[in-house]
């Protein structure tokens, strides 16, 4: 009996735990008054006591403990954002008699009033971090006689800064202007630019130096936290030459070994650089092969983009790459800005677009989005009256017809017509970059046009007799001499010829726009061209 009470009590003590343990299985069970139970994962230890020996006792239960899981999270530090610097540049203002009596006719006071001159490119311009123009016109000052014809430019005052408030903040002068003047006249634009400077520190002028020290100064501009460089160079001078008793200094295409330092010194000093390139034969719009070495070598020595003057015609455009994988950008000849001149292939230029992007995390810069806006010069009269200049995109048949260069003097290129413009901007700005619209994309067709246009250089004597819906004329070209050949619907082939031409200090001005730095080896009391 006293046995079958022993059983009986084991038998009330499991009863009891089953509840406790959420599971009728025991691994191990004692004889003595302790249980162990090992239940799963989960371990408990139970404690039953009969003292009485009649089936009564008391069971204890520990259960485990809940747990906390800590998860810890490292955020990395926010990417540096890209830099993107949106740069416009334009071919030569060449402002020639045509243009600025056009200016003086549209003056209140007597002076020169160029705000209709460029009234319709100024919201392009104005749009632009950064605007460089090459003023192909000295601006001497009143103590110079104005100007405009027979390779002897000197522009009215006024001119300066009509262009600063249509825009412009780099203006280069290394053209073959420079000497027109002579050294004094150069001289006097030089200090008429540093004026400019002092009274708007957010432009800069670059291509001609008082001396070898304010030469070895490149100028640097600081855009939106980007440093851009900026150098400019001219194939010649006209057939004038800097005096050998003058310090002046002008950098020339030629001097390749210069060219070279100057850019690897301007890389090691800014984010970008940028090369003005006044070379090239005019009234062409073929580029010379030698341009084209010269333009893969100033790549290669760092140049991010370089901009090509002087033909006074619009000529194609491409990127260049490095033997290091990377690439950069020329436009071999933006044509003219504005003109009087009297061909057609004169009357469109180039406004090239592109964004300069830093990577925020590696520093570097590529060039990116580039694009070619054509630029059309109006005149209305043989007089040139009303000279003006237009993007395409507003540039119309109606304006097209009444353009007055079919009978203004000279030039061997008369006609003229919204197909001929076409048939410019086709020959010579590749689709991929061609902007024909204001806020469009490159236009991947070919302009809408009827008519064909060639040009070559003549190596023979050549007499055409044309006969159009206008006149019959005959035209000879003669070995040397550019042919241009166009063909227009209702008429036969027009052939027309033209010939060529033959310890360091730093200063620092901040603006809201940007920021402007040259520094020189030495500091004298003398004012160095080109600070800002």
């Amino acid at each position: 009996m006293h046995h079958f009470r022993k059983i009986l009590a084991r038998v009330s003590a499991c009863a009891m735990l089953l509840p406790l343990t959420g599971c009728g299985m025991f691994t191990e069970i004692n004889a003595g008054n302790d249980l162990g139970v090992q239940t799963g994962d989960r371990a408990s230890v139970i404690s039953g006591t009969n003292t009485a020996g009649d089936g009564s006792g008391t069971a204890v239960s520990t259960l485990p403990t809940s747990s906390t899981t800590t998860t810890t999270t490292t955020t990395a530090a926010p990417k540096k954002p890209d830099i993107s610097v949106h740069m416009l540049a334009v071919g030569d203002n060449l402002v020639q008699t045509g243009v600025y009596n056009a200016a003086h006719a549209w003056s209140a006071d007597g002076t020169y009033d160029f705000t209709k001159t460029y009234e319709h490119i100024k919201p392009l311009v104005e749009a632009a971090d950064v605007a460089v123009i090459n003023q192909e016109t000295l601006i001497c000052g009143s103590d110079y006689a104005i100007s405009g014809s027979n390779l002897n430019f000197n522009s009215p005052v006024q001119l300066g800064q009509a262009m600063i408030d249509v825009g412009f903040d780099v203006f280069t002068m290394a053209n073959n202007h420079m000497l027109d003047k002579r050294i004094d006249g150069l001289e006097s634009c030089m200090s008429y630019w540093d004026e400019k400077m002092q009274k708007n520190p957010d432009i800069l002028a670059v291509g001609a130096y008082r001396d070898a020290e304010d030469q070895s100064r490149i100028r640097v501009q600081e855009v939106k936290g980007m440093k851009i460089a900026y150098l400019a160079y001219t194939e010649h001078l006209n057939g004038y030459k800097i005096p050998a008793t003058s310090q002046v200094k002008v950098g020339m295409t030629t001097d390749e070994a210069l060219i070279q330092k100057q850019i690897k010194e301007a890389k090691g000093m800014a984010d970008a650089v940028i090369v003005a390139m006044h070379w090239g034969n005019e009234d062409t719009h073929a580029v010379r092969e030698d341009v084209k070495a010269l333009a893969q070598k100033v790549v290669e020595w760092g140049a991010d983009v370089i901009l090509g003057t002087h033909p006074h015609t619009a000529q194609t455009m491409g990127w260049i790459d490095r033997k290091d994988g990377t690439r950069g950008f020329v436009y071999y000849s933006l044509g003219n800005f504005i003109s009087a001149q009297t061909d057609n292939f004169n009357m469109i230029g180039e406004m090239g677009e592109f964004n300069l992007v830093k990577n925020g995390e590696t520093g570097k810069v590529t060039v990116e989005d580039v694009t070619c806006m054509p630029c059309i010069t109006q005149y209305e009269s043989a007089k040139f009256a009303n000279c003006r200049v237009y993007p395409y995109y507003e540039y119309t048949k109606e304006l097209a017809s009444k353009h007055s260069l079919p009978v203004a003097p000279m030039g061997t290129a008369k006609t003229f017509s919204m197909d001929v413009v076409n048939n410019i901007v086709n020959k010579n700005i590749p689709a991929e970059f061609r902007k024909l619209t204001k806020d469009g994309k490159p236009d991947q067709a070919a302009a809408t046009t009827a008519a064909t246009t060639t040009t070559t250089k003549a190596t023979t004597t050549t007499t055409t007799t044309t006969t159009s819906w206008m006149a019959t004329s005959t035209t000879t070209s003669s070995a040397g001499a550019l042919t241009s050949t166009t063909t227009l619907p209702g008429m036969t082939t027009l052939t027309t010829t033209s010939t060529t031409a033959k310890k360091a200090v730093t200063t620092t001005t901040t603006t809201a726009k940007k920021k402007v730095t040259t520094t020189t080896t030495t500091t004298t009391a003398k004012k160095k061209w080109g600070a800002a």
